[in-house]
């Protein structure tokens, strides 16, 4: 098993996602076996788990990618849920935060074609997965994206032209079937 990838994924997964397009970048064959986020963590997965360690602090000077694939994680993915989420003033503040994030990631962005310049990198890998999940949020939030960030839409649409990444995202209908599945499991 050493030689062998095993990539254990749920198909909408913004995570997933990047791990697949990543790996579609170097050229890395894996095996991909579904695990649902809504289901209990198989075996397999437990066991490979790295656990809730401690990761050091990023120097946004020396390491600016590091910097912004946090960013991404942290700011973009917190307003996302909140965006998607059950509660109005939540979606609202969702909203508000998820539109601002992504000013500062187009500002990050300027007129270069990718986060890295003229070459596809880190963080275009990091970032790209979030576009899938755009529609559901505008949907949540009746806003357009593209409203508030034109270059960022047109460095996804840039991103989408490339097989390793319009191969290894969800399908945009699939993950808002998913947001709505979700919200009616939580409603109370």
């Amino acid at each position: 098993m050493a030689d062998e990838v095993v990539l254990l994924d749920d198909y909408v997964s913004m995570f997933g996602m990047r791990a697949r397009v990543a790996l579609a970048e170097k050229g890395v064959e894996y095996e991909y076996r579904e695990e649902s986020l809504q289901a209990e963590k198989s075996t397999l997965f437990a066991s490979d788990e790295p656990g809730s360690q401690a990761s050091p602090g990023l120097d946004s000077q020396r390491e600016p990618h590091l910097f912004w694939a946090n960013f991404v994680d942290r700011k973009v993915y917190d307003a996302g849920r909140r965006l998607s989420g059950t509660k109005e003033e939540e979606q609202e503040s969702g909203k508000k935060d998820f539109i601002a994030a992504l000013n500062l990631l187009e500002g990050e962005l300027g007129d270069k074609p990718y986060f890295g310049g003229e070459n596809f990198g880190f963080l275009d890998v990091a970032l790209i997965p979030f576009y899938t999940w755009f529609p559901a949020f505008e949907t949540c939030g009746n806003f357009s994206t593209e409203e508030h960030c034109p270059k960022l839409i047109g460095w996804a649409k840039r991103c989408m032209e490339r097989e390793s990444v319009s191969k290894s995202l969800a399908d945009p209908k699939k993950v808002y079937d998913f947001v709505l599945f979700l919200k009616k499991k939580y409603i109370r």
